[in-house]
């Protein structure tokens, strides 16, 4: 590949967000879960000659910029996010289930992966534990994409992101030790495997000590401004400075990061953050994880097409096996010792357990001499093809199938209502158009009209029946009302200061105010 300069560098970045932002709103079009379309599209353009993507292919496809971009680049942002918006009382109250998963779950998927591929793929110990930590780690994205299309149990997306979050860390903990120590310390007998369990005590231990410091020190400094962007700068300084704070003394980065945003998220923003501070940094992240995530699955997609599976088959299905298996055994078997997890729960914990972009960057860092590499290269690349797209693709089919998204109750009474008062409201107004142009008499359209009015007139005390039945359906009505009205007073406002009508003093006072109901709606949903 040629050199590069900054400038052609920043030209080969703006085309990948071009083509992932193009890509993400289509998917978003058409209530389709982007990462998979990205995945698809980008191994498409992996495959195909278009001459004027080759320069931007050739740069992606580097092992060592894909692996800083998803590791150093985009990881901090995204488990940030998602733990800064994590209330603590969800995760304590769902503890047990995320605990088992993400602790025992990941040793057992780890356990049962390595020895299965030392036996199966003929893997030696090194490459068999590198596997087993790369395929432990679970990707959520995919996943709460659609179940937030779904309307699925907030508490099961709870447990699924809680898992990630911690068994990430854990996983990337368990690749260290397996790819740069673990044959010293089996070589130690007893005493090193001693050491192997103090390594990583020690490496999960001082990712919560970094995390939980640096969390409570950034908040307190947060109670003394009441100035969002530089809220937003000191959260960015948060994640990206406690990952690298980490990485540098041979911590767990991802656990100091997602220790620092739950304290920010719950503590920080309990004392020293106003409803329009938290509403603005939850929507600067929301924008930024939504590029994260675009370019890296994009990335993922293109990365993919570099590998070989000629002669390879037997390897990639044993190990798409093997680790179906050994996250059926994690999930099933940590489950048993929680209450209150419904059957069909622990099947869509199981399906949804989805590989990601982490278990590509982590293999994509492994040295060039590492020995088996190119093996478990190929293996950890379809699994994670198979994983997204096949599993991706086939969730939401299990999900309905299961019942997991059953709607509240008289929600789909409501549906059924609200279509057919569309349906009269639409044919009145389309009837009153046609009336007017073409001169149609009274006489034609009265008893049409005099229908609909009757049929919309029932239609509507059946609405109200069915609030007084189920208030939380009108309550959750009303709160879209009042959003969107809410956004309408914000727009008038701002029309208002820009023709000099009001002066910005005072339209920032009453900005804030609507920015402050806005935030309490938000907390409220």
């Amino acid at each position: 590949m040629h050199d590069l300069d900054l400038h052609h560098l920043f030209s080969l970045a703006l085309i990948l967000v071009i083509i992932a932002a193009c890509i993400t709103a289509i998917a978003m079009k058409f209530n389709k879960p982007y990462p998979i379309a990205l995945v698809i599209i980008g191994a498409v353009i992996g495959m195909i000659n278009i001459p004027f993507l080759t320069p931007l292919k050739e740069f992606i496809t580097e092992g060592e910029v894909f692996n800083f971009a998803v590791i150093t680049l985009f990881l901090p942002a995204l488990l940030g996010e998602a733990a800064l918006k994590l209330p603590f009382s969800h995760l304590y109250e769902n503890k047990r289930p995320i605990l088992t998963l993400a602790f025992g779950g990941t040793f057992l998927s780890f356990i049962v992966i390595g020895f299965s591929s030392m036996w199966l793929l003929q893997f030696s110990i090194p490459a068999a534990f590198v596997f087993a930590a790369v395929m432990s780690a679970t990707d959520p994205v995919s996943v709460l994409s659609i179940f937030k299309n779904l309307g699925v149990n907030k508490r099961l997306s709870t447990i699924i992101e809680g898992e990630s979050l911690f068994n990430d860390g854990l996983a990337v903990v368990l690749f260290n030790i397996s790819a740069f120590s673990l044959l010293s310390y089996l070589g130690m007998g007893v005493e090193g495997v001693g050491l192997g369990v103090w390594e990583f005590v020690q490496a999960v231990a001082l990712g919560v000590m970094i995390g939980g410091v640096s969390g409570y020190v950034i908040s307190r400094i947060t109670k003394q401004f009441d100035d969002y962007p530089l809220e937003i700068i000191f959260s960015i300084i948060l994640f990206y400075g406690v990952f690298l704070l980490a990485e540098s003394v041979h911590a767990s980065g991802v656990i100091a990061v997602v220790v620092s945003a739950l304290i920010l998220g719950n503590y920080g923003a309990k004392i020293g953050m106003s409803p329009t501070t938290k509403l603005n940094i939850s929507n600067f992240w929301d924008v930024i994880t939504l590029l994260a995530n675009s370019l890296v699955f994009l990335m993922v997609g293109l990365e993919i097409t570099r590998i070989s599976m000629a002669d390879k088959w037997s390897l990639i299905f044993l190990g798409i096996l093997i680790v179906l298996v050994a996250r059926s055994i994690a999930v099933y078997t940590s489950t048993l010792f929680t209450k209150n997890i419904p059957t069909a729960w622990k099947h869509t914990l199981n399906w949804g357990g989805l590989k990601g972009s982490l278990s590509i960057a982590l293999v994509l860092s492994l040295p060039r001499d590492f020995a088996g590499r190119e093996d478990i290269l190929i293996v950890a690349f379809s699994v994670v093809l198979f994983s997204l797209v096949g599993q991706g693709l086939t969730i939401q089919p299990l999900v309905n199938w299961m019942g997991v998204n059953k709607k509240e109750k008289g929600y789909v009474e409501y549906e059924a209502l609200l279509a057919q008062a569309y349906r009269f409201e639409s044919g009145i107004k389309e009837i009153s158009q046609v009336k007017q142009n073409l001169r149609i008499a009274d006489a034609v359209t009265k008893e049409i009209f005099d229908d609909y009015h009757e049929k919309l007139d029932n239609i509507q005390g059946k609405i109200e029946h069915l609030f007084e039945e189920h208030p939380e359906l009108k309550e959750k009505q009303q709160n879209t009302v009042i959003r969107h009205s809410l956004y309408a007073q914000h727009e008038a406002v701002q029309q208002l200061n820009k023709e000099d009508i009001i002066s910005n003093e005072v339209a920032d006072d009453v900005i804030e105010q609507i920015m402050d109901q806005l935030a309490e709606l938000e907390s409220e949903h």
